[in-house]
């Protein structure tokens, strides 16, 4: 995937004619609402069972693919944070190479629930270039359930990225992708065979230890989680402690749900060594996200003081040891 190219016009054109019509953003989930609960399932393009690769490849417009996945927690939670989220991801690709940040980027949309209690606890898009991304993010069904029990199925996601996406960035460059993950609850204490089995459909016997697949997901991606404001354990000690743990600086946390935006557009050009701290939110304030500059800095402080042209945060390498038996 990963062919065509953004329009900012036609995705404020898209918006205003559901405005004037009334229709739901998130047209999916409006859909879903008007039957039973337990006929609620992710949208075929969206569902992760049987999906072999999600591939960013390189194509005559763009020979220079970067692979980058958003998936962010839709449950209770969460609260009005993924619609916040909506109004501004699907710009995200024009604000990459307005600024130069990224040459050639491809965005994956995606949704993480609660395997243990939700009908529908992963939805993963393609890798796109153009205004499909818009209809990706419209076609996630904002489940709102959840467990109750402050973790969620962030690990199924990470399993899915780490062994199902293939990324020319990776196989002809040697080039991680960039993950980011937007919630504000725990992993699962370990990543069951059985959710594996059966979200995904891959036949897995024995559990993984959410560390090990956390650090397989590190040999080729770059790996952010961002706990944004105005969600449940926003300043709740023992999420950033855990995700402190698996990522170090890169947890960030951000005051302004609406700059999610503006933060991703910035750490990737932070670590592409295309802009430092300082200038970027100097670019923010230039295209009038002045507002989301002062949220975005405050997370990115971590970040922004790293030396330019360092991968900083990494994790360590995979042991392929972490298996447990069930």
């Amino acid at each position: 995937m990963g062919y065509g190219s953004w329009d900012d016009r036609a995705y404020d054109a898209a918006r205003t004619f559901r405005a004037a019509k009334g229709l739901d953003d998130f047209g999916y989930t409006a859909d879903m609402r008007s039957v039973p609960w337990d006929q609620w399932k992710a949208h075929p393009t969206l569902d992760p069972k049987g999906v072999g690769m999600r591939e960013s490849r390189d194509s005559d417009d763009h020979g220079n693919s970067l692979p980058i996945a958003v998936l962010f927690d839709v449950t209770g939670s969460m609260g009005s944070v993924p619609r916040i989220m909506q109004e501004k991801l699907a710009k995200l690709h024009g604000l990459l190479q307005r600024k130069g940040y990224a040459d050639d980027p491809q965005i994956l949309f995606g949704a993480i629930g609660d395997a243990d209690s939700d009908r529908v606890p992963l939805q993963v898009g393609q890798f796109e270039s153009d205004n499909r991304m818009d209809e990706q993010l419209r076609l996630i069904l904002l489940e709102g359930g959840g467990g109750g029990q402050k973790s969620e199925s962030y690990e199924l996601a990470a399993y899915f990225i780490a062994r199902h996406t293939v990324t020319d960035a990776w196989e002809k460059r040697g080039r991680k992708g960039y993950l980011f993950v937007v919630g504000d609850e725990l992993n699962k204490k370990r990543l069951t065979a059985r959710h594996i089995r059966e979200v995904i459909g891959d036949d897995v016997r024995s559990d993984i230890k959410v560390d090990s697949i956390y650090r397989e997901l590190a040999d080729r991606w770059h790996v952010h989680y961002i706990l944004p404001n105005q969600s449940s354990y926003y300043r709740d000690p023992e999420i950033a402690e855990h995700w402190q743990g698996l990522l170090g600086e890169r947890f960030l946390r951000l005051d302004d749900p609406a700059a999610v935006c503006e933060l991703i557009a910035l750490a990737i050009g932070i670590n592409e060594d295309r802009v430092d701290l300082g200038a970027g939110l100097a670019d923010l304030r230039d295209i009038g996200s002045t507002g989301e500059a002062d949220a975005v800095g405050k997370a990115l402080a971590p970040l922004g003081g790293a030396r330019r042209g360092r991968s900083v945060g990494a994790l360590p390498a995979a042991t392929g040891t972490d298996d447990v038996d069930l």
